[in-house]
Order: C-alpha cells, then sequence, then structure tokens
C-alpha cells in the first residue's frame, strides 16, 4: 500500500470522518463517550493535522499537533492529538510515517518535545510510541489524575 500524507485543515471532510472513525472505536472500547479528560481540540487549536491518503484518494490515517502552554508541559512542547489509522491500514508503516511526518512538523514549530496521552485500554497504541521511541512521562495538564490516561514523551533532536 502507498499513501501521501500532507497537511490538511481539521475540519477538512475527511479529517473529520477519520476522527469520528476513531471516536467509535475508543466509544467501543471504553464504553461511553466520555474518555477524554480536558478541552477537545478543534480547528481553532491544532495547527497542524496531517492526512495520509492513498493512491486513489481514500484517507486512511491522521494526527494533528496542538502547541501546550509552558505550564501545562514545559517550554516548547506540543501535544499529538487524534491520531488515527483505519483499521485496513494497519501494518502498512502508514502509523509510523505519519508520527514522523508529526514529528518534523513540531521541528517547524519550534517544538522540542512532543508528548500525547493514549488510554490504558490501547496496548496497540502503547506498544506503538513505545517501539518509535517515546518514553512513559508523568500524566500532565487535564490528565493528572486519570485513572485511563497514559503520557509518552520524546525530545526531538
Amino acid at each position: 500500500m502507498t499513501w501521501q500524507i500532507a497537511s490538511t485543515p481539521f475540519d477538512h471532510p475527511d479529517a473529520d470522518a477519520l476522527r469520528r472513525e476513531q471516536r467509535r472505536e475508543l466509544d467501543a472500547r471504553y464504553g461511553s463517550d466520555d474518555h477524554e479528560p480536558g478541552t477537545p481540540p478543534s480547528a481553532a487549536d491544532v495547527p497542524v493535522f496531517l492526512v495520509a491518503r492513498t493512491a486513489d484518494g481514500r484517507a486512511i490515517a491522521c494526527g494533528g499537533l496542538r502547541p501546550l502552554a509552558d505550564a501545562v508541559a514545559g517550554p516548547g512542547s506540543v501535544e499529538i492529538k487524534r491520531m488515527y489509522v483505519a483499521p485496513e491500514a494497519r501494518g502498512t508503516g502508514v502509523a509510523t510515517a505519519v508520527l514522523r511526518a508529526l514529528e518534523a512538523a513540531a521541528g517547524d514549530l519550534g517544538a522540542r518535545q512532543v508528548i500525547l496521552e493514549t488510554g490504558v485500554l490501547q496496548p496497540d497504541a502503547i506498544r506503538f510510541y513505545e517501539r518509535e521511541g517515546y518514553e512513559a512521562i508523568p500524566l500532565f495538564g487535564s490528565y493528572i489524575g486519570s485513572d485511563d490516561s497514559l503520557c509518552f514523551g520524546r525530545t526531538l533532536s
């Protein structure tokens, strides 16, 4: 499977469709639609959103970056938001490609660290981030005190 990754507005229909698929999966996994503490990401606070598309234009993966206030996560930190790969594209390498593209975009924003939250019921995501060089970090921001959250980070070189 080949794909192309492109910057796409957060509220573009393809981006919205992928985020809705992700929410359906998470709602089923956690048994509710109330599994994310804090303010949901939006076009107003996610200046970078990437979508991977197949050669025929089908959207198969996405992820975004939300800059964080220094008080939340330290200076120069951005948070990965809405990283998702459609089930039929999993195992193809597109997740790693989107992650690396997000890291490059984070560097372009001047970030020194990329951090993220994932859920305790998402062992596939946990393994992915650990395999890609992310290390467990303390819960930050609105995730502090959450029993469902695990946070990871990676310093950019």
